[in-house]
């Protein structure tokens, strides 16, 4: 008998799976939150495009804020 995929619950999941989505829950808010720190502190001379714009892109998942150190920061 196979699971919907679309009712899975939490207490579906191995402990495995549940500390793989944990973990990856902390990588992304600790990207969110390094993003915006940084673009807080950054003046906007060394911030290609406008910081609102970034900031609002790092709320994007991971490729949000990966987007913005990798091309969001001058050199």
């Amino acid at each position: 008998m196979a699971i919907d995929e679309s009712k899975l619950r939490w207490q579906d999941l191995s402990p495995k799976q549940q500390a793989v989505v944990l973990g990856a829950a902390v990588i992304e808010l600790i990207l969110l939150v390094a993003a915006l720190v940084d673009l807080k502190r950054r003046p906007a001379e060394q911030v290609r495009g406008r910081k609102g714009v970034w900031a609002l892109a790092s709320f994007a998942g991971f490729v949000g804020p990966i987007s913005y150190f990798a091309f969001g920061r001058k050199r």
